[in-house]
């Protein structure tokens, strides 16, 4: 039956580009082709994979092509080869869809990604896609959903009505790996109506006041996030039917930028408030090599019941950051920072960056380290799982 709906989603999407009014007066390929590799710097767990040293390979390809001045169509696949068994090996079609723009309006129909959210350590807001938990454990990557969606345009902003149909439940990497769960992840229960067949529906309106950029947000469906129960020799995700309202805000004030995002949600246990607020501070006049500084500081709140809702670890969090960009033709820039945990202590130092060379290669640095002294708080699943991977990747 899963294989089924997503063959038919795939259908979907292709035919939302086969059934295009007219040929495409143009057509752009555009993708790259890169070889990663990660590496863990502490051996595993009793009973764990010794190994240290984890290969892939990885294609991302897009194609876009107009058809007049009004209509797009868009395939965009991604995929990924891992041959060591840490369960990353996956392909997905990000986007398949066609864009019809008016006057003052737009439809989309067909698979796409939306994003929501202005804060750096965590994206509260942005809920209409699924994480792909095979690429990260950070939440952005993201699968591609099935929708149709209408946009109004105006002084008023912009409105945004998505029907969501095809609900994706998580993949997670195998079990007993380093970032994998404990135990393998079991068949998904769903609490609300319909169970996985819900269409879910989401509203957005954004806006640009002077310096304020303003977003308002609503979702009402299924979680994309499961709680994670034990029954026996595995793990089942109970995927619950919620309803959340969402506030993303910024304000630009020279060399400051302020952030807030803050949800309300009920269908996890009790309703609950959360909220991920900061800012990030550029340096006047930059480094004297021109090249630019960036401080970051967000505060996390979560007020969820720890057993009825998702585990997270972002219920009472400090993170501060720093982004440095080079401003060169390499376009090289790093961002580096620290989780920090008010209440158990725990630690999560991250670190990623980008640099082009010539005008087809990119290298990618990434890294993640964790530690906490409590053995109870979520951070502690990641014991021995700090790594560092090096990725490059030839455009084209």
């Amino acid at each position: 039956m899963r294989t089924t709906k997503r063959a038919l989603w795939l259908a979907v999407g292709l035919a939302a580009i086969a059934g295009a009014p007219a040929l495409a007066q143009s057509w752009e390929f555009t993708g790259a082709l890169g070889a990663g590799l990660r590496g863990y710097t502490e051996a595993p767990l009793p009973g764990g994979d010794n190994r240290r040293l984890f290969p892939s390979v990885t294609f991302d390809g897009r194609i876009t092509g107009d058809l007049g001045d009004s209509d797009r169509v868009v395939l965009s696949l991604f995929s990924r080869w891992d041959n060591r068994g840490e369960g990353r090996s996956h392909t997905d079609l990000r986007e398949a869809y066609w864009l019809h723009q008016g006057d003052g309006w737009s439809l989309t129909a067909g698979i796409d990604k939306v994003f929501w959210g202005v804060t750096e350590s965590r994206h509260l807001v942005d809920i209409v896609n699924q994480d792909d938990m095979q690429e990260g454990i950070d939440g952005t990557a993201k699968l591609g959903q099935p929708m149709l969606g209408l946009s109004l345009y105006g002084d008023f902003g912009t409105f945004s009505l998505y029907a969501l149909p095809g609900f994706r439940p998580r993949v997670y990497p195998r079990a007993g790996t380093r970032l994998g769960p404990p135990l393998p992840v079991g068949p998904a229960a769903y609490t609300g109506p319909g169970g996985r067949g819900h269409v879910d529906f989401a509203l957005r309106w954004s806006n640009s006041i002077g310096d304020w950029d303003i977003g308002l947000s609503w979702f009402e469906g299924t979680s994309r996030a499961p709680v994670l129960m034990p029954t026996g020799p595995s793990l089942t995700p109970i995927y619950d039917h919620i309803s959340q309202i969402g506030l993303d805000l910024q304000y630009t004030a020279g060399d400051w930028l302020w952030k807030v995002e803050a949800i309300n949600r009920a269908g996890q246990g009790p309703r609950f408030n959360a909220v991920t607020a900061g800012f990030e501070w550029t340096l006047p006049g930059g480094l004297p090599s021109g090249a630019d500084l960036g401080l970051l500081a967000e505060y996390s709140r979560d007020g969820r019941d720890p057993v009825l809702a998702p585990v997270t670890i972002f219920d009472n969090d400090l993170f501060l950051g720093a982004r440095l960009t080079l401003n060169d033709l390499a376009s090289t820039n790093l961002l580096a920072g620290v989780l920090l945990d008010a209440r158990s202590g725990a630690r999560v130092m991250s670190i990623k960056g980008t640099r082009r060379i010539g005008e087809s290669w990119q290298v990618t640095l990434e890294g993640r380290f964790f530690n906490t002294p409590a053995p109870s708080d979520p951070v502690a699943a990641l014991a021995n799982s700090d790594y560092l991977s090096l990725a490059v990747a030839r455009s084209f």
